[in-house]
This record gives structure tokens, sequence and C-alpha cells, in this order.
């Protein structure tokens, strides 16, 4: 955790870890795991809620629990840009994290892979690898997702690779 501010590392703490190792294949298993994954959301949205850090809405888009939609939104300059997000749960999970996918930003930068899968390899993937089975959904959002979005909306807004709704509204309208 070195490294890490300390508004990082004060949320991550406060994120229950998860303590069963199972996948979308392991049953009984998967059904206990897919019950602390909700308790880790629901406390980590709760936490942002707190904090006037709101920033994401997700939930399970299937009974399995393996498809997950949602939005999520980053404020910069004042104006709040919103994004599709969705992620499939890796038939391998835990041990592998999901990729999250903003799939409106396909293409529009080099931190990102087909179908709008943000990277994550080189910071995210061995931490992952070093917590598993105790990280899930939550820890994926709080570490990857948020720094991403805090990295890379920024210079797509500066760039005009994104444009805010109500600028794209005005323009389109004209």
């Amino acid at each position: 955790m070195e490294g890490w501010d300390p508004n990082t590392k004060s949320t991550l703490t406060k994120i229950p870890l998860l303590t069963t190792k199972a996948g979308p294949r392991d049953g009984a298993a998967w059904t206990q795991r897919l019950k602390d994954e909700y308790k880790a959301l629901i406390t980590y949205t709760q936490m942002n809620k707190s904090n006037d850090n709101d920033w994401f809405r997700i939930s399970a888009a299937n009974p399995e629990g393996t498809r997950w939609t949602g939005k999520c939104w980053y404020v910069h300059n004042l104006l709040k840009y919103e994004f599709d997000l969705q992620f499939d749960i890796p038939v391998t999970y835990p041990s592998t994290a999901p990729e999250l996918e903003l799939p409106e930003l396909d293409g529009k930068t080099h931190k990102m892979y087909r179908g709008g899968k943000i990277c994550l390899t080189v910071h995210f993937k061995p931490l992952w690898a070093k917590n598993c089975p105790r990280f899930g959904i939550a820890h994926a959002l709080c570490l990857g997702l948020a720094p991403w979005l805090a990295a890379e909306v920024p210079i797509l807004v500066d760039s005009g690779m994104i444009k805010h709704k109500d600028d794209a509204a005005s323009s389109a309208g004209s």
C-alpha cells in the first residue's frame, strides 16, 4: 500500500475483505461469495455517499451474478461525465479479476482494450493476484476503475475526445 494517497488507503481498509474463494461454477459457495460481494459493495457505496464521493451504481444483470451493469461518473471542471459500466465475472474468478468495460469510450484512449475494457494490467492485476481471494468487485472499482477515471477522463475531455452531454446536445442542435 506504499505509494497510495491517504484517502485511497483509508477507503480500502474500510471495504470488507472477502473470505469465500469461489467462482461462478462453484454452486453454493458462489452464492455465498455473491452475498459477500454485495456486502462489500453496499459498504463501499455507503462510505462513498457519506464522504460526498458517490460515483457509481452497479448491480448484477442476471440471477447468477455473472454479468454486471451500471453507471459510473467522474466530475471534471465542475461537469459530470457519465459512462455505462459493464463486466462479466470470469469463470476463473476470483483468481482472475473482472475486466471492467466502458463501451462508449472504446477507441478513445490507448489505455483501453477492445470493447472498451480499461487497461489494468500493470498496476492492478499484480495487486489483485497478491490479494486473491480477499479482493472482490468493490476492490476492483476502488483500486481499478476509480484511478483509471481520475487519470483518463481529464485527458479525454481536454483533448476533445469526449464532450459533456450539455455541450454535445447544444452542438447537435446547432
